[in-house]
């Protein structure tokens, strides 16, 4: 009995021995963990708003690189999509000598820690590393120079967070685009791009080996300091994937007999002009998606830089292309090349204001054609005529008497052009092209006059290609767009020439003597040379698409010799063929266009005559509108609410006499040849009178 008693004594303390060791090693797990916790929360948030930023890249339609900006620091980073923008082959070497079990670890892969110890302690030195591919960027999201195992375990606890917060593909492609590949290059893009001279979209073995080896020591194995270095590296990974089964032996021994790259490649420039316009026109975007082409974009800067090259020094080039349909521009090329100092090539002279010479000719004569005084197949002089004190000559000083309109045009005489637009009236032009969207530049307290059919006005040529391609679309234009996310709501259509007058024009282009490098009946185009040589213009169409060439010198000095027919015209059908596509039919014409020959035009139409010239049929005279006055300003009403009829009165002509408001007929003049009108609203209106012998007089009044 006292035995046992002696016993449950003895146990009692044993007991309360091991209640209280478990207690202070609950105790001290509870202060660990608190401790853990703690340090956990110090890490903080994070960092991945900082890690996310990328260069902004500038793309073309299709996704396709035009330029990339590095970043503040000077890195290329670079965004990237493994589903999209990655070879397989390289996603498979990567798993397979990085991470094989990414997809399906948390994070942190415990075998692979094992057998990355167990590597180290049998064979004396790194076989390979215990780090998953979310501990290596939780590396790169913050880097630490020492290595210990306070730093590791600080990246297992900062892959886990990761993992909670990003799906696997997320996770790839941040890595992707941080991976460190020597020097300032940083992602698979990059690095590809700078190595290879490409994307990495389509790799080869050797190719997919070395980038899967260089983020390993990045700076050790730089490839334009260390080839031989990163050389060696890439047979290593190649002679593991042979041992995992992933590579054949052949393909590894090919793709080793590959050289490695020793220099780095420039960045791809295409477009710069319109990239430098986008960087300063969307702020905090990534990626800017332009509208242009990057296939036709280098195909026109390597023919810009060609041709500016053979025309001599400091002589530059500029071309546009865009779209009809949409507006879009397909490519820019605003100098021959952005770093040539001798040409100002950083100067985007698709913006720059410049005279347009004789390239405002075919609008005079579409406001001719749809004002009804004129038709292309009416005969018109070309002689010796002053216009108070202008007197316009042609380029060859010398006249070519009567000629049809359409002959005029393209030969692009200039006492025809002046005489037609003296009657349609240069104000009247300058503001439906301002209508059109076009910015047009008069010199100081100067309005509009006589000269600017001739080039006394400034203009763009991205205006000037915006204003032809409303002539292929049959009278509208469209504000050009070169930044896809632009709306479209911004950009309806504005009003150029009516339909039969815009057809007209492009038919009478369409016939226009092609250079001897282009093919007749192809391109509609017309030519233009500013005064003193400074300036050479060809700006074509088809049914597609808009081409505008420039050529001259970006300090306005003169280019003797260098003329658009000779210069800019050959540029732009090389152009065209260098769209890879043949030219596109215009339109056909319109209902209502009068295609006939000049004896079958209605006598009005067989010549025309200047403004107030009056023709006797008959014994008759012609009508002639006493009231309104030609280029009068009628006042329509004061009360805001309607306009007041406005009188018309005309002198002379055969009754009965068929008014016209522009272009519709309203009726006929009573026996005392005058009938009161409805106003047709602000603006300009036309008024045309016809007698029954088919003379006519118009005259343009502006209503207010």
């Amino acid at each position: 009995m006292s035995a046992e008693i002696e016993q449950a004594g003895a146990i009692r303390p044993v007991r309360s021995v091991r209640r209280t060791g478990w207690i202070t090693l609950a105790l001290a797990g509870l202060t660990l963990a608190a401790m853990f916790a703690g340090w956990i929360a110090s890490l903080g948030p994070l960092p991945l708003a900082q890690a996310r930023e990328v260069s902004t890249t500038i793309v073309d339609r299709h996704g396709k690189l035009l330029r990339a900006y590095a970043m503040a620091d000077g890195r290329w980073r670079l965004p990237v999509s493994a589903a999209t923008d990655v070879d397989p082959t390289y996603l498979k070497l990567l798993f397979a000598y990085e991470d094989h079990r990414f997809h399906s670890h948390a994070g942190v892969d415990p075998l692979a820690l094992g057998r990355a110890a167990f590597q180290l302690v049998t064979r004396g030195h790194i076989v390979s590393g215990g780090s998953t591919i979310t501990m290596q960027l939780a590396r790169l999201m913050e880097p630490r120079r020492q290595r210990s195992i306070s730093a590791k375990f600080r990246q297992m606890v900062r892959a886990i967070e990761i993992e909670r917060q990003m799906n696997k593909d997320q996770i790839l492609d941040l890595y992707l685009a941080m991976a460190p590949f020597g020097g300032n290059l940083e992602g698979i893009r990059a690095a590809s791009i700078a190595y290879f001279g490409k994307e990495p979209k389509r790799l080869t073995l050797s190719e997919a080996a070395l980038l899967v080896a260089l983020p390993q020591s990045p700076e050790n194995r730089r490839l334009d300091r260390y080839p031989n270095v990163a050389r060696a590296a890439r047979d290593r990974v190649l002679d593991r994937m042979v041992e995992d089964g992933v590579v054949s032996d052949a393909d590894a021994a090919s793709a080793k007999a590959v050289a490695v790259p020793k220099l780095r490649k420039p960045m791809p420039i295409l477009a710069p002009h319109s990239a430098d316009n986008a960087m300063l026109s969307v702020k905090n975007n990534p990626v800017i998606a332009l509208t242009l082409d990057a296939p036709l974009q280098q195909a026109l800067e390597v023919l810009a830089h060609d041709r500016a090259v053979a025309l001599g020094r400091n002589v530059s080039v500029a071309i546009l292309a865009v779209d009809n349909a949409s507006g879009d521009v397909l490519a820019r090329v605003g100098s021959p090349d952005y770093f040539d100092d001798s040409r100002a090539g950083q100067v985007d002279m698709t913006r720059a204001v410049r005279s347009p010479g004789s390239t405002l000719k075919p609008f005079i004569y579409g406001l001719a054609f749809e004002d009804g005084f004129v038709h292309p197949e009416s005969l018109i002089d070309d002689r010796p005529i002053r216009f108070g004190s202008y007197a316009p000559e042609n380029f060859d000083m010398t006249f070519q008497g009567t000629v049809p309109v359409r002959k005029a045009l393209q030969m692009s005489l200039n006492v025809p052009a002046i005489a037609l637009l003296d009657r349609v009236g240069a104000s009247r032009l300058s503001s439906r092209l301002k209508q059109a969207g076009a910015d047009m530049v008069l010199p100081k307290d100067e309005a509009p006059g006589l000269a600017m059919g001739l080039g006394g006005v400034g203009i763009t040529l991205q205006d000037l290609v915006m204003l032809y391609s409303g002539l292929a679309r049959l009278g509208n234009t469209r504000p050009l767009r070169e930044i896809q996310s632009q709306r479209d709501e911004a950009r309806e259509p504005e009003r150029l020439l009516d339909q039969v007058a815009a057809w007209q024009v492009g038919n009478v282009l369409l016939g226009t003597p092609p250079p001897e490098n282009g093919v007749h009946n192809r391109i509609a185009f017309k030519t233009g040379t500013s005064y003193g040589y400074r300036d050479a213009w060809s700006i074509g169409f088809d049914g597609r698409m808009t081409i505008g060439v420039w050529v001259g010198r970006p300090d306005g000095a003169p280019a003797p010799g260098i003329v658009g027919r000779t210069a800019a015209a050959p540029i732009l059908f090389d152009a065209f063929a260098r769209t890879g596509k043949l030219p596109a039919a215009l339109p056909k014409p319109p209902k209502g266009t009068l295609v006939a020959s000049n004896a079958k035009l209605p006598l009005p139409l067989r010549r025309y005559r200047p403004l107030g010239e009056l023709v006797r049929t008959d014994g008759e005279r012609a009508p002639h509108i006493q009231f309104p006055l030609n280029g009068s300003r009628i006042d329509a009403g004061s009360d805001g609410a309607s306009s007041s009829p406005m009188p018309v009165k005309v002198a002379g002509g055969v009754l009965p006499i068929t008014m016209l408001v522009n272009g519709v007929s309203v009726g006929e003049l009573d026996g005392r040849r005058q009938r009161l009108i409805d106003s047709p609203g602000p603006g300009f209106a036309r008024l045309t009178v016809i007698d029954a012998k088919g003379a006519a007089d118009t005259v343009v009044v502006r209503i207010q």
